[in-house]
């Protein structure tokens, strides 16, 4: 069942259209990706699913009812651009911004000292913001956005700062959030997490959605690019293959491009078994960095060419 639906939303600054009829639905406990290349209105858009900003057209549905003021609580939302008070202390943000969301003081000081010894930031309740670090700052953030347990939690680039470390952490607690049945949105540039932990996306362009669905299902859909053989033996045979790319070749390993497929794998197969011991044959599907770019460069060009 879809948490939230959005049905042709449009969001223009006089004639230029920040996002021009946007559709797509999320189903509950799913995690769901918003991506696009700088200046694509994936901000413009988080805004407008948290009510900071209204469309200018279409409809939003939260849990079936259109979205109001009082879904606010419903909503959790970590934006680019930190929002916390850097004059007081991480405690008295949190306590603050957990009475904003209806937690009585009690409860918001319980769950924000949970929180930070669950982030691995115990012993910060006392500290200013201000005397925080921009990772430090983002893990207090993420706490704000999920101590009133939001049924949506929506995550504006929110490994920005983080060094790998706590990059694992972010990521395990997002998962954690998504199996006890929270829907997340996250907009990030890093493909490489949203393969990790993105159900389904929409890639956006120019305001514009250019893909839609399934991550599994687009990624199958674009269909097998490489082969990557292992092999023992010299593999200087490849070079000598009329129509094959070779797009990395070293000792014992060999990255080809596909131009036909499977078919064209098997027949590359076939004759490196002639050459060569194979110890390894993998057809790989294109990443989603890669389908990222493609897509595009292919909207920026069809744009340019219109």
């Amino acid at each position: 069942m879809a948490l939230l639906e959005l049905e042709r939303v449009s969001k223009r600054y006089g004639d230029f259209y920040a996002n021009r009829e946007i559709s797509f639905s999320v189903d509950a406990g799913r995690l769901f990706g918003i991506l696009g290349p700088n200046g694509a209105g994936k901000t413009t858009l988080l805004r407008i699913i948290t009510r900071i900003l209204l469309p200018d057209e279409g409809i939003i549905l939260l849990d079936g009812k259109p979205l109001s003021q009082d879904h606010q609580r419903s909503i959790g939302y970590v934006p680019e651009e930190r929002g916390l008070y850097k004059n007081l202390t991480v405690l008295d943000n949190l306590r603050y911004f957990g009475q904003l969301k209806g937690l009585s003081s009690a409860d918001a000081t319980r769950r924000a000292y949970w929180w930070l010894e669950r982030m691995d930031a115990k012993g910060w309740e006392k500290k200013k913001v201000r005397e925080l670090s921009k990772g430090m700052s983002q893990k207090v953030q993420f706490i704000a956005s999920a101590l009133h347990e939001p049924p949506l939690l929506v995550l504006d680039e929110p490994f920005s700062g983080l060094d790998p470390l706590n990059v694992e952490v972010f990521l395990a607690v997002i998962r954690e959030l998504q199996s006890k049945g929270t829907t997340v949105l996250l907009s990030t540039h890093v493909m490489e997490q949203v393969e990790q932990l993105c159900d389904d996306i929409v890639l956006i362009n120019r305001g514009h959605i250019v893909v839609s669905g399934n991550l599994r299902q687009i990624k199958a859909q674009y269909g097998v690019r490489t082969l990557e053989l292992e092999f023992t033996g010299d593999g200087r045979f490849l070079e000598q293959l009329e129509g094959v790319t070779i797009k990395e070749l070293r000792n014992g390993f060999a990255s080809i491009e596909l131009d036909g497929g499977i078919e064209h794998a098997q027949q590359i197969i076939a004759i490196a078994l002639q050459h060569t011991t194979l110890r390894r044959a993998e057809c790989i599907e294109p990443s989603l960095r890669e389908i990222f770019i493609e897509t595009v460069r292919r909207t920026q060009s069809e744009v340019m060419t219109s």
